[in-house]
Parts: structure tokens; C-alpha cells; sequence
């Protein structure tokens, strides 16, 4: 619909053209990450989060417009639908405000109100709302009848009606939202008898704030109080200026009949009213928590996918323990698994001598270049006795997490990878995997068990898997994927591919060998023609005979490259190697209808560094050899750390130790700060000061202000 474009336009501030190219292309099949990257003459270069705003605007107003043929057909059905009733109908795209409309003609199960109607009180309830009726007793005892006994039975089915009425007036409805919006306050208490069982919830007990105020991580945990049974939680305004305020819309006398309209507005707000609007508010201010909750761990996923790669090294992971020892492994360049064994450096065992001839033997003897420990139980113990050894050549250690590991072991995934081996060999494995290529080992776990991110568990789980689907699809196709290397569930994520296509590339790589060119795609079962243009751009081939193969360079664009390179005479290979030859080009001499400068620019930037990987170079990090345990801590200390997540009421650090410290977002900087995620990062390395530590509750407070 054009109204849609105008609309969506009008809400983000961008052409109607460049809405109405996006959802064109929405439409044809086309992905969001290749329209961002490939269609920027379309889109006149609108980024992937300004198409997905696009695209969900577009899907609510789709759903409005649906609801909205309901509610016509309803209205309809029972004779009811007036010219003026339909003109209001089609021209509302508020999705309250619809319903607000439709609320009178609503089939309900059988209300007070409807009683009373079925009763024949409703011009009872007339005479009461014009408020003339001087003898109201008189008047009330001329609708009895085998049905209504008396005429406080009478009137009290009339007050029902109006109630009914004054709760399904616009009016009534939008007054009451706005003394919400500004006095609405959320209290909690916690549950007679089960102070107890919700000792966690302890800040919560006596809890009462405005609403407006409420963070969304404080609501978030309020409402998971609620659903565990263990607090009461309201919503609520001042009830007496509500009720007031409601009279003055309809009680306009001072005679027995307003008496009577005023107890059933009391009525209209306490029964049926404020618990709608209630109730409507907590589903709203927990949508917004939920979408600040979801936005943030989609940040944190997207930096923890784009953490820096050691790229394709012989790497040994070792997943650390106690008792049941460290699962060592050694990986070829690949990732692929060529020898694992357990050894005893640690308590009970204490196998140093054994431990360490065992360790620099495999290094020696499968060539291993780097060391990727877990960071979990015996991480330091570890770390330092692996870098005490003495090897035959220099390694680079690096500690690195382990959220989501033992997930992805126990998984299926893991099973179909590595059906011979337990699960302790599969979670090393994992963890030397994520240093060679984060991204690639990170895809395999669902995630919301990543470890990253506040109460996932509490959120909209169908909004959340939605946006965190969206953030692995874009970070993976801004990385792009290695066709001959990449497994199912990396590939899986490429635009246009999913799971089948994904399983027959894999399936014909098995079958084939390698890809020579991306052509070669085409011959992949259920390749078809779109779907080749939707992936094709994000795979690379290194070893291709055709150097674009192994850029971002989308196939649509290879013949342009070619004229340049036929104008420059030189050929492709030359072109990309030679700085001087490129810096004679004029753009501009190519631009066609199909092919702008924003694409051109793209091309040129690519031909400079073909195949870049947007993600920076890995850095070592050592933490304090003096910490191990949180016994070692001592407030004043300095010491280095790397953040692990990030909320809205701070970062969490990891200091060395088994437990994480909290910076409070008020000890980032000395500046206010909103959102923590403007100054901070996951992984980022920084220096922290210990201001406190409650060793009994295992709690360390940490700020990044030192001076």
C-alpha cells in the first residue's frame, strides 16, 4: 500500500522512494544484509538497521490492516457498521486506538451488563445518564418483572450498563492512559510467608517507583519475582483524582439520578477500568523492557561474534579442571581435531613433572602455534603453569571464555561433529576453535547461552530468537564466509542460503571437493538463480583462479572490473595489486543504470583490500599473577581486566578470577551515562580499582574511574 511508504517515511525520516525500493526488494526475496551491501543505488545507501526498521514497520502496519478487516466484517455482520463508524476504521493505523473503536461491538461472554440489557434495563440506564428524573424510585419500579425483583435490583442492573459504558468510552479509556503515563506508580511486595524462598529478590520486598522511571532490568526482575510467585506487583495512579476526574465527564447533577451515575462511574473505574488499563500498561512497559534488553544483548552478541580471530593457526585448547584433570587438544590450521588426551598438573593429582612433559611434547610434535585455555574453574592455576613450561618454540597463550561451551558439547551438533569422543574433549575442542575464528564456532550455539546480556530468559523469546537471528545473519555476512572451509551452521546464516542449502553445499564439497569458482555454485542442488544472487557476494574462495571469487565483489559486478581493467590495460590480478593503476581511475566513466557510484566506490574499495576481515587484529592479555582468588583481593587495587557483558546498570569485568566484578554504570566515567554501551565493549581490555568486596555474598565492586 502507498499509504504504508508515506507513513514508514514520514516515522524514520527518509524518502518515500527509498521505502518503497526497500520493501520492493523485501518482497522480490532479497535479504537485508544484501541489500545494504548490493542495492545502494536502490536504497540511496540505507544501512541494515534502517531496512529492518523498514521492514518491521511494514509488517505491524501489514497486521493493523488484517485486524482491521475483522473488525469491519465483524461490526458487519451484526448491522451495525455506519459510514462515519467505517471512515474511522480506515483511516486509524494506532493499534490501541483501533481497539478502542471496536470495543463496544466486541463480542464478550455474557458481562453484568448484558444481563441487565436481557433484563430490559437499559432505557433505565438512559433515564439515569440524562439525570432529569425526579422521583427515580417511582420511575425504577416500572421495569420490574419476573426477572427483576425490586428497584434496587433495577437500578443496580442500570448502573451495570453504564459502567460498561463509561469503560468502553474512548474518552473514559484515553483520560485514564494519560494519568498513567504521568502518575503511574509499579509497587512490589514480596509474598506473606515466602520471605525465605525470595531472599534475592530482597530489594524488592517494599518496592514502589514511578513507572516511567523503572529501568527495564529492575522491571524485568520485578515481573520474574512475580511469575516465581514470590512478589505482588501493581500498577496504579492516584485512584481518588482518577475516579474524579471521571465523574466530571458525566455526572452533571445533584439529584438522585447522579448519585447513581456517580456510583457507577466509581464502579466503571475500580471493576473494569483501572484493571484494563493496568493491565494494558504491564504488557507495554514490559514490551519496552524487553526491547531494551533484547537491543543490548544483541550488542553485546554482535561484539563477542566480531571478537578478533587468530585466524587459521595450529592451536591446543585446553579446558581446565581439578579432579578430573585439563582436556588438552591439539587442532590442525582448520580446526580439525588430531589428538586429545588429559593431564594432572593440579590438586588431587598434582602431576606436574608427567603434565609438563606430556604438554611440550604435543606442542613439538603437532607444530602448535597457540594456546587457548578456558576461563573457568582452574583457568589461572592453569594459565600460569602451561606458561612456566619451557617450549622449542615461541607460543602465544590466551585465555579465553568458555560461555555456552558445555552447551555446544553436550548438543547435537557436537554429537554429528564428534560422535566418538565424550563431551570434555568436544568442549576443548570449542575452546580452541573460538580463538581461531569466534564467529565460526560461536554460530553453533544458541544465542541466548552465549552468556552475554541481562534476564534472556524473562524476555519475549520469540522477539528475542528473532533479533539474535538477525544480528549472527549480519555479522556473519559483513565478515563473509569461506566456501571450501565453512561448516553447515556458518553457512546457514549466509544470505539467501538456510539450512538446506547449506547442508548441499556441504553435501557437494564432500562429494566434488573443492569450489574452483563461484560459479561452480550453480551446480549445488536447489541453487537457483536468486538464491545464488542473495549468497554469492558473502562467500570467498582464496585458492579461486578468478581473484573476485575471494572478494566482496558481487559476480553481477565481475564484467565492470573487467572493463577497467581491459581500459587500464592490465589485468584483474594486476589491477588489485597495483596501487599506482588504480589511483588513475575515473569512477565516474562507468556509472550506468544499473551500476552507480556508491557501488563503484564499493568496488574500488575492495579491489584495495580484497576479502578484508572487518574484525581487528587478537592482543594478548595477562591478568595480575598476584590474583588468583577473590581471598587475594584488597580494596584500592588496580588491576587489568577484560569486560565480559555488558547491562544497563554496567559492565562486568573479569579480573582473574572465578567471580566477575560489577562496574556500576555511575563508576564508567565522571560523566552521566545512559547507556553503558556508548563507552564500553565486550572484550574490551581495561583497568579497574577494587572499591569493595563482600566476600560472602562473592560480590566485587569495581570502578574505571582511577584518579
Amino acid at each position: 500500500m502507498e499509504i504504508f511508504n508515506s507513513m514508514i517515511a514520514t516515522a524514520l525520516k527518509i524518502a518515500e522512494r527509498q521505502v518503497k525500493n526497500t520493501i520492493t526488494l523485501l518482497e522480490g526475496g532479497a535479504t537485508i544484509p544484501f541489500i545494504s551491501r548490493y542495492r545502494k543505488e536502490s536504497t540511496s545507501g540505507l544501512n541494515e538497521v534502517q531496512i529492518g526498521e523498514i521492514k518491521e514497520r511494514h509488517d505491524k502496519l501489514c497486521e493493523i490492516a488484517k485486524r482491521k478487516d475483522t473488525i469491519l466484517n465483524t461490526i458487519e455482520e451484526q448491522g451495525k457498521l455506519t459510514p462515519e463508524l467505517k471512515r474511522r476504521i480506515n483511516v486509524c493505523w494506532n493499534a490501541t486506538e483501533l481497539e478502542d473503536i471496536y470495543l463496544p461491538y466486541k463480542p464478550k461472554r455474557k458481562t453484568r451488563a448484558e444481563a441487565a440489557r436481557q433484563k430490559g434495563l437499559e432505557p433505565l440506564a438512559t433515564i439515569l445518564m440524562m439525570q432529569r428524573e425526579n422521583n427515580l424510585m417511582a420511575r425504577a419500579r416500572t421495569f420490574l418483572n419476573k426477572d427483576v425483583k425490586d428497584e434496587e435490583e433495577a437500578l443496580k442492573g442500570a448502573r451495570d450498563i453504564i459502567a460498561e459504558q463509561v469503560s468502553e468510552d474512548e474518552r473514559s479509556r484515553n483520560q485514564l492512559r494519560n494519568q498513567f503515563n504521568r502518575q503511574a506508580i509499579i509497587t512490589s511486595k514480596v509474598v506473606k510467608g515466602k520471605e525465605e524462598e525470595a531472599i534475592k529478590y530482597k530489594d524488592y520486598f517494599d518496592f514502589s517507583e514511578p513507572l516511567k522511571r523503572c529501568s527495564s532490568h529492575r522491571l524485568l526482575a520485578i515481573r520474574r519475582g512475580e511469575a516465581e510467585g514470590l512478589l505482588k506487583v501493581s500498577i496504579s495512579p492516584n485512584d481518588e483524582e482518577c475516579a474524579e476526574r471521571l465523574e466530571r465527564n458525566y455526572v452533571r447533577g445533584n439529584n438522585e439520578c447522579s448519585r447513581q451515575v456517580q456510583e457507577a462511574v466509581h464502579d466503571a473505574y475500580k471493576r473494569l477500568l483501572k484493571p484494563s488499563i493496568e493491565t494494558e500498561f504491564a504488557v507495554l512497559s514490559k514490551e519496552k523492557a524487553d526491547e531494551e534488553a533484547i537491543r543490548v544483548f544483541a550488542g553485546n552478541l554482535r561484539q563477542l561474534l566480531l571478537a578478533p580471530p587468530l585466524g587459521q593457526k595450529r592451536v591446543m585448547g585446553i579446558d581446565p579442571g581439578y579432579r578430573t584433570g585439563c582436556k588438552v587438544v591439539c587442532l590442525d590450521a582448520q580446526g580439525n581435531l588430531l589428538h586429545n588426551e588429559t593431564i594432572y598438573p593440579h590438586p588431587p593429582k598434582s602431576e606436574h613433572a608427567i603434565s609438563a612433559r606430556k604438554l611440550t611434547k604435543l606442542v613439538e610434535q603437532y607444530q602448535i602455534e597457540a594456546i587457548a585455555i578456558g576461563n573457568g574453574t582452574a583457568s589461572r592455576e592453569t594459565e600460569t603453569f602451561v606458561t612456566n613450561q619451557r617450549y622449542d618454540r615461541k607460543l602465544q597463550v590466551f585465555v579465553v571464555s568458555e560461555d555456552g561451551a558445555s552447551i555446544y558439547s553436550a548438543s547435537k551438533i557436537a554429537r554429528e561433529e564428534f560422535p566418538d569422543y565424550d563431551v570434555t574433549v568436544r568442549g576443548a575442542v570449542s575452546i580452541g576453535r573460538r580463538l581461531m575464528d569466534p564467529l565460526a564456532e560461536l554460530v553453533k550455539i544458541e544465542a541466548k547461552s552465549i552468556g552475554v546480556g541481562q534476564y534472556q530468559h524473562d524476555v519475549d523469546q520469540t522477539a528475542l530468537k528473532k533479533s539474535l537471528d538477525l544480528t549472527v545473519e549480519s555479522c556473519v555476512n559483513s565478515v563473509g564466509v569461506n566456501l571450501n572451509t565453512a561448516s553447515r551452521h556458518l553457512l546457514t546464516y549466509v544470505s539467501g542460503l538456510g539450512p538446506t542449502l547449506a547442508q548441499n553445499i556441504v553435501d557437494y564439497r564432500k562429494e566434488n571437493g573443492p569450489f574452483a569458482s563461484r560459479k561452480e555454485l550453480m551446480k549445488v542442488p536447489r541453487m537457483g538463480a536468486k538464491a545464488f544472487e542473495q549468497c554469492a557476494g558473502f562467500l570467498r574462495i582464496p585458492e579461486a583462479k578468478n581473484p573476485l571469487d575471494n572478494s566482496a565483489v558481487h559476480p553481477e559486478s565481475y564484467a565492470v572490473v573487467e572493463r577497467i581493467a581491459k581500459d587500464m590495460k592490465c589485468t584483474v590480478e594486476e589491477l588489485i595489486k597495483d596501487k599506482d593503476i588504480r589511483s588513475k581511475i575515473d569512477i565516474r566513466k562507468y556509472v550506468t543504470d544499473q551500476i552507480g557510484l556508491p557501488t563503484l566506490t564499493d568496488i574500488m574499495a575492495e579491489l584495495e583490500k580484497p576479502g578484508r576481515d572487518p574484525r581487528q587484529a587478537i592482543k594478548v592479555f595477562e591478568f595480575d599473577k598476584n590474583v588468583k582468588t577473590i581471598d587475594d583481593l584488597k580494596e584500592g587495587m588496580i588491576l587489568p581486566g577484560i569486560i565480559t557483558n555488558i547491562t544497563n546498570f554496567g559492565c562486568f569485568v573479569d579480573v582473574g578470577i572465578k567471580e566477575n566484578g560489577l562496574v556500576h554504570v555511575s563508576q564508567l566515567c565522571r560523566q552521566y551515562v545512559s547507556d553503558p554501551t556508548t563507552l564500553v565493549s565486550i572484550h574490551q581490555h581495561v583497568q579497574v580499582k577494587v572499591m569493595d568486596i563482600d566476600r560472602e555474598r562473592k560480590r566485587i565492586q569495581l570502578t574505571m574511574i582511577l584518579d
